[in-house]
């Protein structure tokens, strides 16, 4: 089973940064695309910065310019910079991995359990 734990959330002054980690653990093979995504109160989980093992990476309009993905594959870490937060950024975070467990020959999707960012204006 491939595990991923988010960390770094919480409240922060409209202005602000943080900066999310996500650690992925477990019976891991390989690890492809990853990704944040975020889901606010009443709202559709949305795609906010994606990063693939090698290549460019993608963000949400809302977010480009704020934020920064990346990702350390020797240590299985993928990392969110939020600067500027902004009220309208409040939201559940999650971590998305596209991984292979190594019991298996095909990628699965994996979360993690999400963490809160809260920018208070």
């Amino acid at each position: 089973q491939v595990q991923l734990v988010e960390s770094g959330g919480g409240l922060v002054q409209a202005g602000g940064s943080l900066r999310l980690s996500c650690a992925a653990s477990g019976s891991i093979a390989s690890i492809g695309d990853v990704a944040w995504y975020r889901q606010a109160s009443g709202k559709q989980r949305e795609l906010v910065a994606a990063i693939p093992r090698s290549g460019s990476t993608n963000y949400a309009d809302s977010v480009k310019g704020r934020f920064t993905i990346s990702r350390d594959n020797a240590k299985n870490m993928v990392y969110l910079q939020m600067n500027s937060l902004k009220p309208e950024d409040t939201a559940v975070y999650f971590c998305y991995h596209r991984a292979r467990d190594r019991r298996w020959t095909f990628y699965s999707d994996y979360w993690g359990q999400g963490t809160q960012v809260t920018a208070s204006s």
